[in-house]
């Protein structure tokens, strides 16, 4: 079965490798718009923050009994507590079929103070099902949870101990997941996966009020994001057709009432499901492209005629969530970090266009004055680069633990304070 269809019966987003950190929690508060500089990104099915000079590095231990993984969700806005998710071990493996088995495990949903050092269990009364995922924090009191049972899945909302769970979409309308918040807190965007195809939809908060941005029966429309104005929304569109791995896609924009509809590359231009590693140690995820905080878009772009060394095979059954098989070979070309001006069309590289190099989940400082990214040779594990705003300067931050790779780098909100936890 096809990955992301699968996604469509019932899971979510965080599960294909797209972050749980949302699109942020309404208007940010003036401590968090003064400083930026720390990250946290994943290695080796673990979480770590380090600051943007390198400092810093502290991998998170918990120590909660049979959780296996760990990924960080949304903040809350005092920029200090954050959602995590953890997960027990995997239900799937040989001989069951992930659409049938990985809802089986159970997550966990906590709080984590960065300040303080607590972790708190959150979303555990009145438990619907195993499997809960952060979909979206719309309030510091209010979470969206996408639950999944076998009856399928759907997006609930409710307060942060569980209870008061109201339906934010249905049981067999599709599942919306990858959820952004507008800047302004009061509409969701989200890519609906229904049987009629991927759709880019809008919604109040509670799930009323619901628009339809972007549809179309030929495109997988993927990853909306608001622009910093709340007016418009980024998202891409991926011919899965033709292209079943997903591969690749091309950036688009529309305003937020589906109006001005406008695809700003052509030929498949960016690189959507990033593979990488050996057959040794793999990994990937969705890549989406993100904003600038003038209005900019940032998106890694193919090199003509590129081909990922990891081929997706369409003729066997998923059954790792991956399905594909590694072919050095026949792999060409690469991936380049640009900048898009959606007002002119203009495309500026930020990185060099080198074949055998694949740069690929860039995002800005809050300042607007660093990036960070991500950069795998074929058939290497990724480590994390920061650069400045242009893209000079680039130096390696962190190759992960052990040295065995690092991916999902996310700049953090700015709290008031940060103290170690002793």
């Amino acid at each position: 079965m096809n990955r992301r269809r699968f996604l469509g019966k019932g899971m979510t987003a965080a599960v294909a490798g797209a972050s749980l950190a949302g699109c942020g929690s309404g208007e940010k508060t003036a401590a968090q718009a003064g400083r930026a500089g720390r990250l946290f990104f994943t290695s080796q099915g673990r979480t770590a923050v380090i600051n943007a000079d390198g400092s810093g590095l502290r991998y998170f231990d918990f120590k909660e009994p049979n959780q296996v993984t760990w990924q960080p969700g949304p903040f809350l806005s005092d920029g200090k507590r954050v959602v995590f998710l953890s997960m027990e071990a995997r239900r799937d493996g040989p001989g069951r079929p992930f659409d049938k088995f990985y809802h089986q495990t159970p997550t966990h949903l906590w709080l984590h103070d960065l300040d303080a050092g607590t972790l708190t269990e959150i979303c555990t009364r009145d438990r619907l099902a195993p499997f809960y995922t952060p979909a979206l924090l719309v309030s510091d009191e209010q979470l969206l949870v996408q639950v999944v049972s076998d009856s399928g899945g759907q997006i609930l909302s409710m307060n942060l101990d569980g209870s008061d769970a109201r339906e934010f979409t249905k049981l067999g309308e599709g599942l919306p997941y990858g959820l952004c918040l507008s800047p302004d807190g009061r509409r969701v965007a989200y890519h609906l996966a229904s049987p009629e195809g991927y759709q880019i939809w809008t919604s109040n908060a509670d799930g009323s009020e619901r628009v339809r941005v972007a549809a179309h029966r030929e495109h997988l429309y993927f990853g909306p994001v608001w622009s910093p104005d709340g007016q418009s929304l980024l998202f891409q569109s991926c011919l899965f057709q033709t292209d079943p791995g997903h591969d690749w896609s091309d950036v688009c924009i529309a305003r937020a009432d589906g109006s001005d509809f406008r695809a700003l590359t052509e030929g498949q231009a960016m690189w959507f499901a990033a593979t990488y590693g050996s057959p040794q140690q793999r990994g990937g995820g969705s890549n989406i492209p993100a904003w600038t905080h003038d209005g900019q878009i940032l998106f890694p772009r193919r090199l003509p005629n590129s081909k990922v060394p990891w081929e997706f095979q369409t003729q066997r059954p998923d059954t790792d969530h991956f399905n594909r098989d590694y072919k050095p070979e026949f792999a060409r070309g690469g991936v380049q970090l640009c900048r898009l001006d959606p007002r002119t069309g203009t495309t500026t590289g930020l990185t060099q266009a080198t074949p055998g190099t694949w740069d690929f989940r860039a995002s800005e400082s809050e300042d607007g004055k660093s990036l960070v990214f991500c950069r795998a040779e074929t058939g290497d594990l990724p480590a994390i680069r920061v650069a400045d705003a242009d893209g000079q300067n680039s130096r390696v931050l962190t190759r992960g633990l052990g040295d065995k790779g690092a991916d999902h780098p996310r700049w953090l909100p700015a709290p008031a304070t940060f103290q170690t936890p002793s």
